[in-house]
C-alpha cells in the first residue's frame, strides 16, 4: 500500500479511536463487518467508495470530505467552491510550501481537532483536553483552545 493510503487507513484508526469506538460499535454503526474493519486498519486492504459512504456518518466525516482524503475524488476547483469556503491566502501559501504528505497530515489533525469538539460540546474544550490527553502539555492545550476560539487570528 503507498504511504498516501497508508495515511488514509491510519487517519480513519484515528478517527474511530477520537470517536471512542470500538471495532464492533463501528460495524454496528455503519454495516461494515468487523473483520472487514480490521482489515482495512491493518493495511490489507483499502476502502472501496462503496465501504467509505458507509463509514462517512458514523466517523463524523461528510461523504465528499472522505472520498477527497481517499483520493477517490479530487478537491472541487475554484469553480466548484462557493466564496464561503475559499481558502484563506495565507493558509494556502504555507501549506502550498509543504510537501503533500504533511499537507494531508495537517486536515488529518484539523478533521480530528473539529471532530473533538463536535463531540465534547457539554463540556469546556480545556476540560476535554486534560481528560483524554493527561499528558498533554497546558501550553499546547491553550494555543489549540486560542485557535479553535479565534480561527481568524491564527498564525
Amino acid at each position: 500500500m503507498t504511504d498516501n493510503r497508508n495515511d488514509f487507513v491510519k487517519m480513519l484508526k484515528q478517527k474511530r479511536i477520537m470517536a471512542e469506538l470500538t471495532l464492533h460499535q463501528l460495524s454496528v454503526a455503519s454495516g461494515v463487518s468487523a473483520s472487514h474493519l480490521g482489515r482495512i486498519e491493518r493495511g490489507e486492504r483499502y476502502p472501496s467508495a462503496r465501504i467509505l459512504r458507509k463509514l462517512a456518518t458514523p466517523l463524523g466525516f461528510e461523504e465528499s470530505e472522505l472520498f477527497t482524503l481517499a483520493d477517490y475524488m479530487t478537491p472541487p476547483t475554484k469553480g466548484e467552491e462557493p466564496p464561503s469556503t475559499r481558502l484563506d491566502p495565507y493558509v494556502a501559501k504555507v501549506l502550498s510550501e509543504e510537501p503533500v504528505e504533511i499537507q494531508r497530515t495537517v486536515i488529518g489533525i484539523f478533521t480530528i481537532l473539529k471532530s473533538m469538539t463536535k463531540g465534547s460540546s457539554n463540556i469546556e474544550f480545556r476540560e476535554y483536553a486534560h481528560r483524554k490527553y493527561p499528558e498533554l502539555d497546558e501550553d499546547i492545550i491553550t494555543m489549540i483552545e486560542d485557535i479553535l476560539e479565534h480561527p481568524q487570528s491564527a498564525g
